[in-house]
């Protein structure tokens, strides 16, 4: 009796499953049979990125659409085609959805096709860049990438000591020339590293530095610093050009001077290791040494060095404050003085003396071109091939006109000039504090009454510039980016 009613399951289970077939099923419709039919696609891959995909379909009744999983969407159905919408899958492992494809009527009449997504185990790159430290913080090579990618938009206005003082103040927190005129402080903080370096380190002036450089990071504002050092063999200062023997006393074993100056890139090694932001983050620092190497005034210019020994100083300069000191939130800039218009040799004067593309980060210029607008414009047309042509970043490290009076100033010379030209920054000379005393015509940028105010915010509400207010995070590697 029991084997009876096992075989009476067996047989009503086997009724039930045909009855319910997901292959086909039959509508009475008086005495005529209609036999209903869908066939889909059973497995679909789409793109990790997401986007439109379709499953075929061949069916003779109309069905309903049913998406099983909240990353895909249904959108239309043409023909044999069934259109989907799948959203991006930004996590780290694959996923998989099905889509119902169900009678209306019988809802136990359906088929299923099998949707996988994979996520982006090799995310494409649209730009690779690669810096002359391998070890670089997540921050600087996140603010390298940036550097490129801000120039294809516009460029960045800077002013070299603009938090510290201005033409009529003197260290007051907060206070900025740029800010009193536009309402907004710079995006580009310039600032020198020689006082912190050399017989100078131990001036309250450095404290002041310090203070300005954090307050500059912590509104998410871009740091560059150059380094007017004094000289480690005679004693003067950085424009005692009188002895030829200095670098080479400096690549010299043993020699009392190379012993000063690695003192020297000791104390700008603890400088650079210290400087942190509100974040706790090391502060990135476009470093700029040896800047105007192209001329003679300076102990390592041109007139006091070979082209080795200028190469070998730069390269040891850079090893040692990488490799041995573990300075690792520098970004190396090199900054050739471009005054004239240079014509068909522009590049060679860019590449003057050039230490090897794994040994400079960022191209720049200091460009006193004064009102020879074409100067400039022809040095940063020449600037910016090269720079696509190496895949580095540039921009104008110092400009400007002593003591000008041109009312259109910014906008005829500085913005039109950079238009259609891809540079990251353009960075002015300072502003001496020079209290009342309105002989003394030592300033290159706007200041509260200077005859260019209005022109000034005029390019301050262009599109092509940007200040504080407009940077993005300068600190976060921007999408598409990998810096090596």
């Amino acid at each position: 009796m029991n084997r009876i009613m096992g075989m009476s399951i067996l047989v009503a289970a086997v009724s039930i499953m045909a009855a319910l077939s997901c292959t086909d099923a039959k509508e009475q419709t008086g005495d005529s049979t209609k036999e209903r039919t869908i066939t889909v696609q059973e497995r679909v891959e789409v793109d990790h990125a997401g986007g439109q995909f379709s499953i075929n379909v061949e069916a003779n009744f109309e069905f309903k659409v049913e998406p099983q999983a909240d990353w895909i969407s249904f959108d239309r159905i043409e023909g044999s085609k069934v259109w989907f919408t799948a959203q991006e899958n930004e996590g780290r492992e694959d996923r998989l959805g099905k889509v119902k494809f169900t009678d209306p009527e019988r809802s136990f009449f359906y088929k299923e096709s099998r949707v996988s997504q994979r996520y982006d185990r090799n995310p494409e790159v649209s730009m690779s860049l690669s810096l002359a430290d391998k070890n670089a913080t997540s921050q600087t090579k996140a603010l390298y990438a940036n550097l490129w990618d801000i120039a294809a938009k516009g460029f960045m206005f800077g002013h070299h000591d603009d938090l510290w003082y201005g033409r009529y103040w003197y260290n007051e927190p907060g206070e900025s020339d740029t800010k009193a005129v536009c309402g907004d402080y710079p995006a580009v903080f310039s600032v020198d590293m020689g006082p912190i370096m050399d017989n100078r380190y131990n001036d309250a002036e450095n404290a002041i530095r310090r203070r300005v450089i954090i307050e500059a990071y912590d509104r998410g504002e871009v740091i560059t610093m150059c380094c007017h050092l004094n000289n480690p063999h005679t004693g003067g200062d950085s424009w005692d050009n009188k002895s030829n023997d200095v670098v080479k006393s400096i690549l010299t074993e043993g020699h009392a001077t190379r012993t000063k100056y690695l003192q020297w890139l000791d104390r700008c090694a603890e400088f650079a290791n210290s400087l942190k932001g509100s974040d706790g983050n090391l502060i990135p620092i476009i470093f700029r040494p040896y800047h105007e190497h192209t001329q003679t005034w300076s102990w390592w210019g041109s007139k006091c060095t070979t082209e080795d020994e200028f190469i070998r100083f730069w390269r040891f300069t850079v090893e040692y404050l990488r490799d041995t000191k573990g300075v690792h939130n520098f970004i190396y800039a090199i900054s050739p003085q471009m005054d004239e218009d240079y014509k068909g040799g522009a590049r060679d004067r860019l590449t003057f003396r050039w230490p090897g593309d794994d040994y400079v980060d960022f191209l720049g210029m200091d460009c006193y071109h004064y009102s020879w607008k074409q100067a400039f414009k022809s040095n940063l047309d020449a600037m910016s091939k090269l720079s696509l042509e190496k895949n580095k970043p540039c921009g104008v490290t110092e400009t400007g006109p002593e003591g000008f009076d041109w009312k259109d100033y910014w906008t005829d010379h500085i913005l039109q000039s950079a238009l259609n030209q891809r540079v990251s920054m353009i960075v002015m000379w300072r502003n001496k504090y020079v209290g009342n005393n309105e002989s003394d015509r030592h300033f290159y940028s706007v200041y509260p009454g200077h005859p260019s105010e209005d022109d000034f915010r005029t390019m301050y509400a262009s599109e092509a510039t940007f200040f504080s207010k407009d940077l993005p995070d300068m600190y976060t590697m921007p999408k598409g980016y990998e810096v090596k």
